[in-house]
């Protein structure tokens, strides 16, 4: 199980942070242009959803590689399984059916890895010990 939710979190890091890098570098006409027709009617919120999808990339790694706040990384996930929602139901509002799939996927998969990080396979925060109490000093 650790090792599926550990790949999970590097692939949805991936695909979260170069889509929000994406909606946050990029001109809005270029993103309208490349399929992201709500961009012209709310460019706000592809400059929104994009840094929430940087900072919750991050938050899938980093908090959990380096056991500083792991506590963080199924709380991003979580983030993104909302974000994911949002876009679902976006897209719905819209008729965009062909929208649907990734999303759809995505946050199942950021749910999923939130369910493992806090449920089946939490990680030790460093400095505890294998209970999950601090050790002491």
């Amino acid at each position: 199980m650790k090792i599926t939710l550990w790949i999970l979190q590097v692939l949805l890091a991936a695909a979260f942070g170069m889509a929000g890098a994406m909606k946050l570098a990029t001109p809005i006409d270029e993103l309208v242009a490349s399929g992201m027709a709500f961009a012209a009617d709310f460019p706000w919120m592809a400059r929104l959803a994009g840094g929430a999808e940087v900072l919750g990339a991050i938050g899938l790694i980093l908090p959990a590689a380096t056991r500083i706040k792991p506590g963080l990384t199924p709380l991003a996930a979580a983030s993104l399984g909302l974000v994911m929602l949002l876009a679902l139901v976006l897209h719905l509002v819209r008729g965009e059916i062909a929208g649907l799939g990734a999303p759809a996927v995505l946050m199942t998969l950021s749910l999923f890895v939130a369910w493992g990080r806090w449920k089946k396979a939490p990680i030790t925060p460093r400095g505890a010990d294998r209970t999950g109490s601090l050790a002491s000093a």
